[in-house]
């Protein structure tokens, strides 16, 4: 049923409601929580038709040719890896592209023989069920507060915070102009343009920004883009600038892993105080338990 045919369905409910139960109804539609429901489902459906969207503008490895640092990382790892983008592609999914051949989650240990093992796959952006831990279960309410997502790729924290949260801003700073053009493009197409702001440009350049967020989020931000010196640069220019006390800062992988491969001088104890998560809190069917105990929640002291 298209919009207009809905609204008409739902007042000649209303007129035709006798008199005497009128004043009822009209109360029980202000205050009944019965629609809350509809409202996240749909936020669902929007998010998984913001990924059918994307699917569709990219390539099954939902990589650009101008991600050389991050191809080049992938074709490094000394085991078989491969790119697989989690906001756009859910198990399910991933199990009709290779009954379709397009994908395969083995791979051949020594050609000819029916020796196979695992590939590793990576993702750069959070699935839909991570999405709905973060902002339903990890972060509190967000009504009036600054979001800044360091490394926005695809926008699915943006797109994920406009619907699941009442953030008034949320900032997206991506240095790929690709992945930039393509957010602007879904932005524009599901009007979040009022709460959304996709901005092109290396976080170093972003202190403003940063000192004024409430919450930072930094999913897989710099391993994969950045070699060892600039990933160094930019953990200090973080830790010198999402200062401000009481903000939150979320992270995957942990703060301690991230900055023990670099060999940092970055004294943790004395920036944050980690928050311990509820993991099973998440109540839904096909929970990826180890993939949310990867999401880390720190408070800036």
């Amino acid at each position: 049923m298209e919009l207009e045919a809905a609204r008409r369905a739902v007042l000649a409910a209303v007129r035709g409601t006798c008199a005497a139960d009128l004043p009822r109804l009209l109360h029980w539609m202000r205050n009944t929580n019965d629609f809350d429901e509809l409202v996240v489902s749909n936020n669902d459906v929007v998010l998984k038709k913001i990924a059918e969207d994307l699917r569709n503008c990219l390539p099954i490895e939902a990589m650009f040719s101008s991600e050389h640092q991050a191809i080049q990382k992938i074709h490094q790892n000394p085991l078989p890896m491969i790119h697989v983008d989690a906001f756009l592609y859910d198990d399910d999914f991933v199990d009709s592209l290779c009954e379709e051949g397009k994908m395969s989650r083995s791979y051949c240990t020594a050609c000819g023989s029916y020796k196979t093992a695992s590939l590793e796959f990576i993702s750069h952006s959070f699935s839909l069920m991570e999405l709905k831990f973060l902002y339903h279960h990890v972060l509190p309410d967000l009504t009036g507060k600054v979001v800044v997502d360091v490394g926005s790729r695809l926008g699915a924290v943006l797109f994920a915070g406009y619907l699941y949260s009442s953030a008034s801003q949320l900032y997206g700073v991506e240095m790929n102009a690709d992945f930039c053009h393509l957010q602007e493009m879904m932005v524009t197409k599901y009007q979040f343009i009022d709460r959304i702001k996709v901005v092109h440009a290396d976080i170093c350049t972003q202190a403003s920004l940063l000192q004024k967020a409430d919450v930072v989020v930094m999913n897989n931000v710099f391993e994969y883009f950045l070699d060892r010196q600039e990933q160094a640069r930019a953990w200090e220019f973080i830790a010198c600038n999402v200062r401000r006390r009481g903000s939150l800062l979320v992270t995957v992988p942990s703060l301690k892993e991230s900055i023990s491969k670099l060999q940092m001088d970055i004294q943790l104890s004395q920036w944050v105080e980690e928050m311990q998560l509820n993991y099973d809190v998440y109540l839904e069917k096909d929970v990826d338990r180890e993939a949310l105990e990867q999401i880390h929640l720190y408070k800036i002291l």
